[in-house]
């Protein structure tokens, strides 16, 4: 690992459908114990952009690098192997199954040899237990269908799912989009505990509001296009923000 580098970052990076090009040299980084922030509003290109750096679509031009060195992520699963881990809006649970069932969903330990091996329960509602109150998350019983918790409290756990399987970079696809007040707060303030816990945080959202409240840095895209960087709060007002997401004021 090359001292100081990102966790991750995106070198330069275009990504072409066809004729449409839905990112142009597009550069970005996450570092651990940082929250970046990546801005856009709806067609900006962040969605693009996070799939690149997850795996899902390879980018026509430019890199990705992991510790400061340059990957090819062959798929999600190769780019998860290399400790980089998206939360999608629809978070991949189950609402039917319990809470400790979800958080090792697709990643099921057993206990016990041939026809004796079994799903390690016990060993599972634990560690569950355990990873939520690192994080102080407040679920009362890790028994209870997931589809019965708020809508921050699923966040909240799938934010430390992740964390649990070896994230040390979190991508976060606009995690209080359908959130209230009240919820957006309690998943903002999980993402700063994530963050003092090492991990290196990308939060995708077009919230500025939510931006300032988590970020320690800040990339705006516009129309395929990152149109202003700053890697620190004082240098991004609320007002800067939707200027600059809105397509007002000059690139920087």
């Amino acid at each position: 690992m090359t001292r100081h580098a990102p966790v991750l970052a995106a070198r330069g990076v275009t990504r072409r459908f066809g004729r449409v090009t839905a990112l142009a040299d597009a550069t970005l980084e996450v570092h651990g114990g940082r929250v970046t922030c990546l801005l856009g509003d709806n067609g900006a290109g962040k969605s693009t952009l996070i799939k690149v750096l997850a795996g899902v679509h390879p980018p026509t031009e430019g890199r990705v690098e992991v510790d400061g060195r340059p990957v090819a992520f062959a798929s999600p699963r190769d780019a998860q192997r290399h400790g980089i881990a998206v939360v999608y809006q629809d978070l991949a649970v189950i609402p039917l199954m319990s809470v400790w069932r979800n958080f090792f969903l697709g990643r099921e330990p057993t206990v016990g040899r041939g026809p004796l091996r079994r799903l390690d329960t016990a060993g599972c509602r634990a560690a569950t237990r355990e990873a939520l109150d690192a994080f102080a998350i407040r679920i009362d019983d890790v028994d209870r269908p997931l589809g019965t918790l708020s809508g921050g409290e699923r966040q909240s756990v799938a934010i430390a799912r992740a964390v649990h399987a070896g994230a040390r970079a979190l991508i976060l696809d606009e995690p209080t989009a359908a959130l209230g007040v009240r919820q957006s707060g309690l998943v903002l303030e999980h993402i700063r505990r994530v963050r003092d816990a090492g991990v290196g945080v990308l939060l995708v959202t077009h919230n500025p509001k939510d931006a300032l409240a988590a970020g320690d840095a800040f990339v705006v895209l516009r129309q395929g296009r990152v149109v202003a960087a700053e890697a620190a709060p004082a240098g991004m007002g609320l007002a800067r923000l939707v200027e600059l997401m809105s397509g007002g004021g000059p690139q920087s």
